[in-house]
C-alpha cells in the first residue's frame, strides 16, 4: 500500500500545475481554457507520470533517465500536437 502512495503525490502534483493556467485565467483574458482542456490535460500529465512510475519500477536504475526522457517526449510531443498541431497542420 505505501508503495501506491507515489500515485497521490502524483494527482497532488497534477492538481498544482493545473492551477497554473487556472489562475492565469484569472488574470488575463489570453489565457481560454474550457473544462474539457483541464481534463485532457489533467489526464495526460498524470497518466505521463504514473507509466513512469510503473515503467520504472520494472526496470533498471540506471536506465530511467532514458525512459523518462522518452516519457517527457511523448509528453511534449502530445501536448504541442493538442495545444495548436504543431507537426500535423503544415501548410493549412
Amino acid at each position: 500500500m505505501s508503495q501506491n502512495r507515489i500515485f497521490i503525490w502524483i494527482a497532488l502534483a497534477t492538481g498544482a500545475v493545473l492551477l497554473i493556467p487556472f489562475i492565469a485565467m484569472q488574470l488575463s483574458t489570453d489565457v481560454k481554457w474550457d473544462e474539457t482542456d483541464f481534463i485532457v490535460m489533467g489526464a495526460l500529465v498524470f497518466g505521463a507520470a504514473s507509466l513512469f512510475v510503473l515503467t520504472a519500477r520494472r526496470t533498471p536504475r540506471r536506465q530511467w533517465l532514458l525512459i523518462g526522457g522518452i516519457y517527457m517526449a511523448a509528453f511534449l510531443y502530445i501536448w504541442a500536437e493538442l495545444a495548436v498541431g504543431v507537426f500535423t497542420n503544415l501548410g493549412s
